[in-house]
């Protein structure tokens, strides 16, 4: 029996694929994003050990809801494709029972990884964090270049996507970001949605609650306005939100 861990559930989600939504947040991620408001779920050594079977036990107490509103489960992180074989199980058994799937992921993985998963799977968020490799590194740890591989090839597999973009004003809402990740999106067929996720520092205090600095101190919440002219960058490139 492969076993997980998680870091929380959240069993009445609204934000993270359609309807309502029972969010598992898996332990563990291999990026360090500077804003990340999950700070405590990086290291794969904490949160609580548990089974696919117990989690889509306590999922299926909320079947009603998720039925009626078009909801299921969202495995999230951390990065869940950190641990391929656990989410694996999770969905296999969440199909079994007709919940709705969806992974919410970094897509810093190679797709050989999670081919496993791929098969269980009726939507996948995928978040892209800046589409210049050097600036992704700065920002995240970790170039951007195999998310924007993932994309493609979901794409070929015509796995439907809701690609999502953190806006932070004066690192990734410069135009040639936004154009070449406009871009993107247009040669895609599978993309059913994009959000722009303004960037907020709710976050903050869980970095500073475990002792670590916060380096985007100076870096203001994005408005209305930056999402709006965001938006208008994209019209350019015809892809309209």
């Amino acid at each position: 029996m492969v076993k997980g861990r998680i870091h929380s559930i959240e069993t009445f989600g609204t934000v993270d694929g359609p309807g309502i939504r029972y969010i598992v947040f898996t332990q563990g991620c291999p990026l360090r994003c500077r804003y990340c408001h999950n700070r405590d779920t990086w290291d794969p050594n904490l949160g609580k050990e548990t089974t696919a079977e117990e989690i889509i036990e306590d999922a299926l107490k909320y079947k009603t809801f998720f039925d009626s509103s078009g909801g299921g489960i969202t495995i999230s992180g951390g990065e869940a494709t950190s641990q391929p074989e656990f989410i694996e199980d999770v969905f296999r058994l969440a199909k079994e029972n007709n919940l709705h799937t969806c992974l919410d992921t970094n897509g810093i993985v190679d797709i050989q990884k999670i081919m496993g998963v791929l098969k269980y799977m009726d939507l996948i968020l995928l978040d892209i964090k800046h589409m210049n490799p050097e600036k992704s590194r700065w920002l995240t740890g970790v170039s951007s270049e195999k998310a924007i591989k993932l994309a493609k090839d979901l794409d070929k597999l015509d796995i439907p996507v809701w690609i999502r973009h953190v806006l932070i004003p004066g690192i990734s809402d410069d135009r040639e970001n936004l154009i070449k990740l406009a871009e993107l999106i247009k040669s895609l067929s599978n993309v059913q949605k994009f959000e722009f996720l303004p960037y907020h520092t709710m976050g903050k205090q869980k970095w500073l609650d475990l002792g670590k600095e916060y380096t985007l101190e100076d870096v203001p919440d994005a408005t209305d306005e930056d999402v709006a002219k965001a938006k208008s960058i994209f019209s350019e490139v015809g892809v309209y939100i």
